[in-house]
């Protein structure tokens, strides 16, 4: 053991109580950009059993039936027998709203406080990163934490595994070689929800056969399984643990491969750099990734409230470049708008597409337009190469 190199991911899945969070927020914030591409919404969820309570700062023309948006949520995850401790018929939705803070408000907007151009939602620092490790530039523990994760959920929605409830979580840990290169997987773990009347036996066959499906095969040497460890996994989601928005940020970005400024996405409208800058430095970085310049890279944004120009830079390839660091940073100074209206507009986030993102990660997706690499600044950096 002392003489391996092994680092470690999870993912849970959509009916893993902070996950349910995180989606109604989003998809109150979602509900909200349908009606009023500005609206300012920062929205927070908890669920624990038979309750949902929604809060937040809100700032929007329109209104939203909140309680709807938080049983139809409940419901496509499938949470809808009551057996299951909260079910989108049976449960309460209680919500208080505010609208945003004035004093918050004019930092973001145009033409008001100090700067004239709109500025942060809030100070913070927010990383980006991207390596070669996997087709979607992302370390390799928590892509397949994600997959396995993706897999099992849908054997639970298709019935092809029927006793399979909502609640799941994954872990992934990946041994690496002497050149931070993955050379093989050395455990994974797969805790899931079941109905009462199936066999741990049973649940262990059906579940590795699912794995196996998904983990290349030249990964799996002497890899160890645990499969529901406890041996037993009948109560979850917000009936087995209460659950609250932004407490799987490690889960959404990167597994822990990379730093986090500690800033959650979910339920968040696109000013709280929280989450733009994030998306922002995610794509920055999966630019230099892809345009062969380094094979790994972390981007750190940082930001002052109220101010649109980004306080700090920083680019870190972790001595996998062939450019110099400074030509790199100054490649991304040059040729990347970081401000948050800048992000906004060139990422085109003004739109209601966040539900989707708050479950199986924000990064390693082919939905969304911060995971795609614009090929004219792929080109660019690539140039830095060869001069």
């Amino acid at each position: 053991m002392k003489n391996k190199k092994l680092f470690t991911s999870e993912s849970v899945s959509s009916g893993h109580p902070d996950k349910v969070c995180d989606q109604i927020s989003d998809a109150v914030l979602d509900a909200f950009l349908k009606q009023d591409a500005n609206a300012r919404v920062a929205c927070e969820t908890f669920a624990t059993t038979g309750l949902v309570v929604i809060g937040g700062e809100i700032t929007a023309e329109g209104w939203v039936n909140f309680q709807d948006i938080a049983r139809d949520v409940l419901s496509d995850i499938g949470y809808t027998d009551e057996k299951y401790g909260i079910s989108a018929k049976g449960c309460s939705v209680l919500f208080t709203i505010d609208r945003q803070s004035a004093d918050i408000a004019m930092g973001v907007n145009e033409n008001e406080g100090e700067h004239k151009e709109a500025g942060a939602g809030d100070q913070g620092l927010m990383f980006g990163y991207a390596c070669n490790e996997t087709p979607e530039l992302m370390p390799l523990p928590i892509m397949l934490s994600h997959q396995i994760i993706k897999k099992v959920e849908e054997a639970r929605h298709s019935k092809s595994i029927p006793y399979l409830r909502p609640d799941a979580k994954s872990q992934v840990t990946v041994e690496y070689d002497e050149n931070d290169k993955p050379i093989r997987v050395d455990t994974i773990v797969l805790s899931t929800q079941h109905d009462e009347d199936v066999t741990q036996e049973t649940i262990k066959k059906d579940i590795e056969a699912l794995i196996r499906e998904i983990v290349d095969e030249k990964y799996l040497i002497d890899t160890k399984f645990h499969i529901n460890p406890t041996g037993q996994f009948i109560i979850g989601g917000p009936h087995g643990d209460t659950g609250l928005t932004g407490r799987k940020i490690i889960v959404d970005t990167y597994g822990g491969m990379a730093r986090h400024g500690g800033g959650a996405f979910s339920g968040k409208d696109p000013t709280k750099v929280d989450r733009s800058a994030a998306y922002m430095a995610r794509h920055v970085a999966k630019t230099i990734v892809a345009s062969g310049v380094a094979e790994k890279c972390e981007v750190q944004l940082a930001y002052a409230i109220g101010v649109a120009e980004p306080v700090s830079v920083r680019v870190d390839t972790f001595g996998t470049n062939n450019v110099d660091e400074t030509d790199i940073e100054n490649a991304v100074l040059e040729n990347f708008e970081l401000t948050p209206d800048g992000i906004i507009k060139y990422l085109d986030l003004r739109k209601p597409i966040y539900r989707k993102t708050s479950y199986h990660g924000h990064f390693g997706r082919n939905d969304v337009s911060w995971e795609m690499v614009d090929e004219t600044k792929k080109q660019i950096f690539a140039e830095l190469s060869k001069k």
